[in-house]
């Protein structure tokens, strides 16, 4: 069986396609992924995967949406296939219109965000119609769908009684590093200067009983080693509005004694370099830009504390499972994070993170210093991350996505 997976990044970069695509082409699939190559884009290298990337005059904008869906729908109606998977909805259309087409081949839709509601299209009132238009034209039509977090999927479910399964991004399983390894748990720094107290908002009930892991075994695994002078503070992901990195950056003057690292590029990166600068903090914050996905778990178990403190943007946001806060459960690295609702749920479950009501610096600053000066409270969550890490694995996930194509492939003739 042959399955077409379509997107519109550059394909380096997207761990959560080149973990479905490689756990389907080890299952016996052929599998295909598309999406586009940019002037700066790297050379796409699997032995499981092939690829085709188009590469197109308009690269943003409305002329880039029209230009891809254009040059996909054409080139999908010449490929042979028997399944077509659209990934998010700027992707769906020219898949569902081949696949009927072609003779009601079979059309799955793999959401990995309430795209309608993401703020760069909230704000565009006639962009976010057309979208809308889109999906509603679509998604009552499939068959076959599924998602990145169980919110999501309630909510496409509650606006057209469509079921989504649930298929979570979760990183593959890192080793642990050699029994005697010593815990990165920092040590105290100098209380900072002239920071006010916060009143309020920081979850401090999510440490104060030890997760139990579900198998003994993991109660004295092993801890990540560190080898950097200084305790990191890692941010990881695109550098795009909501995301909290202002706030980061501006909590850093009250932080002594640990640097923040920024791994990823994007809108914001020329905006909060020119914050580094202005606010003389050269010497705490580090630029990273874009990492490779095989170099970014090995600086993400360098991290002391991870960060994910998305701002409330809409329902994209509130509904969001996002990478990072798995990638820090799995690295073993305690992390400081918004409290929507699917975090909420799973740390309500593993106790793995510091929840923050909103996304402000005064927060923020606390719950930082509160990692970095309580060692006891800073091991028991990175013992539960350890524990959380034997369950929230891709080794564990990648068996849904089997079960569901294996599930459409018994319907095709």
């Amino acid at each position: 069986m042959k399955i077409i997976f379509t997107v519109t990044n550059d394909l380096v970069y997207d761990r959560r396609m080149i973990r479905i695509g490689e756990s389907l082409a080890t299952e016996g699939y052929e599998v295909l992924l598309v999406g586009r190559k940019l002037i700066d884009s790297q050379p796409f290298n699997n032995q499981w995967i092939k690829h085709k990337r188009f590469k197109l005059f308009f690269n943003k904008g409305k002329f880039f949406y029209l230009e891809y869906n254009l040059r996909l729908f054409f080139w999908l109606l010449f490929q042979r296939f028997d399944i077509v998977c659209g990934i998010d909805l700027d992707t769906i259309l020219p898949c569902y219109l081949v696949s009927i087409l072609r003779g009601g081949k079979p059309c799955v839709y793999d959401a990995h965000e309430l795209f309608t509601e993401v703020p760069e299209v909230v704000r565009r009132p006639m962009i976010r119609r057309i979208w809308l238009g889109v999906e509603r034209f679509v998604v009552p039509k499939l068959k076959y769908c599924y998602t990145v977090s169980q919110s999501v999927a309630d909510e496409f479910n509650r606006r057209y009684n469509v079921k989504f399964e649930v298929i979570r991004n979760l990183p593959n399983r890192a080793p642990r590093p050699p029994k005697g390894g010593f815990a990165h748990a920092p040590s105290p720094p100098t209380p900072p200067k002239g920071m006010p107290l916060a009143k309020g908002g920081v979850r401090s009930s999510t440490i104060t009983q030890a997760h139990q892991p579900t198998k003994g075994e993991f109660a004295n695994a092993p801890l990540p080693i560190t080898h950097y002078p200084l305790p990191i503070i890692l941010y990881q992901g695109n550098l795009n509005e909501g995301r909290g990195l202002e706030t980061a950056v501006e909590a850093m003057q009250y932080i002594e004694n640990a640097e923040l690292w920024i791994a990823g590029d994007g809108d914001l990166g020329l905006i909060l370099r020119g914050m580094v600068k202005d606010l003389k903090l050269e010497n705490k914050v580090k630029f990273l830009g874009y990492v490779q996905p095989k170099d970014l778990a090995d600086i993400t178990q360098q991290a002391a504390i991870g960060l994910h403190i998305s701002e409330d943007k809409g329902l994209s946001y509130q509904y969001s499972l996002a990478n990072k806060f798995l990638d820090y459960i799995q690295a073993g690295v305690p992390q400081i994070c918004t409290q929507f609702i699917e975090y909420q749920r799973l740390n309500d479950e593993f106790n793995v993170a510091i929840l923050i009501d909103k996304t402000d610096r005064l927060l923020l600053v606390n719950a930082l210093n509160l990692l970095l000066n309580d060692t006891v409270s800073y091991r028991t969550l990175q013992q539960n991350c350890i524990g959380a890490a034997a369950v929230l694995n891709w080794e564990i996930e990648e068996k849904k996505v089997i079960e569901f194509y294996r599930i459409i492939c018994q319907h095709i003739d």
